[in-house]
């Protein structure tokens, strides 16, 4: 990092851009996938799923390969494969056998698939706030958000960082709840030597197209329970016309859906799976190469990772300091935008802001589920309930996603020095 100060004429004002060129756009895939998936589509074998109690109940050839390899990588006892990671958040939700009207905590600061999976059952999302340093649930408003009607606890491992599972398994266990862990963003990184995602009741990931792997669409679930991995592979595939040929008794949550990830995406898949560990080595580099570009601007906080955890930076999360820059958030990014640094984002989510808790209207026009019976209390959604959360989101986070480019060493080199150009001329932002 120069400690030179940078005069040129901003090109928001009119100078030179830093960056000319765009980065190149993240593409994982390689003559490995594009073989393994011609030599399935010769096969003519797209898919050998059957609804009904059968041998083929359980998918194909690739499908339980890719599922027998995911079991070796994440270390677990069963991994299931689904068609997208909310098709996946929905059978873990049912699978740990939440009833209508039960309530479940989960973070604000996610992708709305986490909350809307809860609410698929009828079930009651609770808004519990996140810490400052990580994103991630914070254990003691979890703690704070606990009522006789909560049964589960959802963790998400926001943009590649473990939330603090120890915690938050202690406090599952203190009242007799559930943990599901959504690591969506978080494959191939770890907490305390353990695989991410694995330390709950169901765990797991997205192979969507901007994920570290992917397979266009599809996710994956983990699981060490055999009771839960039965009931995710059953929701996954037409379970109540299954469960009789099958001589399943347990009925809770068996309407069975279609969830099922095809012969393709799977060959896929298991190429993608050999190469994880180095798509996020990747990943790290170019992280904390620019974590040395930016550390020591005032008023920007670059990612913090925690003792003992690895970080697989689907974003790269920042927080500003407006107040001590004296210059807004929006007005930054617009300087930094115009010298060639794409893909900045302000703020992230805040759903319980959202117009369906808002209004709390879901399921038809009268209000379902809070307004029914199942229901059993009044449960709040108001700005203020996530201050931590809310602040981010409002006026000092700051995202840049490296997931979307494949980042050398020179284009980082080029976000530092776009970075400390605006920096140093901070003042003519004011």
């Amino acid at each position: 990092m120069s400690n030179t100060v940078n005069t040129e004429k901003l090109a928001l004002f009119g100078g030179g851009k830093t960056i000319q060129t765009a980065f190149k756009a993240y593409n994982s895939i390689g003559i490995e996938e594009v073989e393994a998936a011609k030599q399935v589509v010769e096969s003519g074998v797209l898919s050998k799923f059957l609804g009904c109690w059968s041998p083929d109940f359980y998918g194909g050839s690739k499908v339980q390969e890719f599922e027998r390899q995911c079991e070796a990588y994440f270390g677990v006892k069963h991994a299931v494969t689904v068609n997208s990671w909310t098709s996946g958040l929905i059978a873990a939700v049912g699978a740990i056998g939440i009833e209508p009207g039960d309530e479940v905590i989960v973070t604000p600061w996610t992708m709305c698939a986490s909350a809307t999976a809860i609410l698929h059952w009828n079930a009651i999302p609770v808004f519990a706030d996140i810490e400052p340093e990580t994103f991630n649930l914070d254990p003691a408003s979890v703690e704070a958000n606990i009522t006789p009607y909560t049964k589960a606890i959802m963790a998400v491992d926001i943009f590649g960082h473990s939330a603090d599972m120890d915690a938050l398994m202690a406090i599952a266990e203190r009242h007799g709840l559930k943990v599901i862990t959504d690591s969506a963003q978080a494959p191939g990184t770890y907490y305390k030597g353990k695989v991410t995602g694995t330390l709950a009741d169901v765990g797991g990931y997205s192979l969507n197209y901007h994920k570290h792997i992917h397979t266009g669409e599809g996710g994956i679930l983990v699981t060490n329970d055999d009771e839960f991995a039965e009931h995710l592979r059953l929701i996954r595939n037409h379970a109540e016309a299954v469960v009789s040929g099958k001589g399943s008794t347990d009925l809770r949550n068996m309407v069975g859906y279609n969830f099922r990830l095809g012969e393709v995406e799977c060959a896929i898949g298991i190429e993608q799976l050999k190469k994880l560990d180095g798509f996020v080595a990747s990943r790290q580099r170019a992280a904390e190469r620019l974590s040395k570009e930016l550390s020591g601007l005032p008023g920007l906080r670059v990612p913090i990772v925690k003792k003992d955890c690895t970080h697989a930076y689907y974003v790269y999360p920042m927080v500003l300091d407006s107040e001590r820059l004296g210059v807004s958030r929006s007005r930054i990014i617009e300087a930094l935008e115009a010298e060639g640094v794409i893909g900045l984002s302000a703020g992230y989510m805040n759903i319980h802001l959202l117009p369906m808790y808002q209004q709390k209207i879901a399921y038809g026009s009268k209000g379902f589920p809070w307004s029914s019976d199942i229901c059993r209390r009044e449960v709040s959604y108001r700005k203020g309930i996530c201050p931590v959360a809310e602040r981010l989101h409002d006026f000092t986070y700051l995202g840049f996603a490296m997931c979307m480019h494949e980042l050398t060493d020179d284009d980082v080199d080029l976000i530092g020095r776009a970075f400390r150009k605006v920096w140093d001329q901070m003042e003519g932002l004011k």
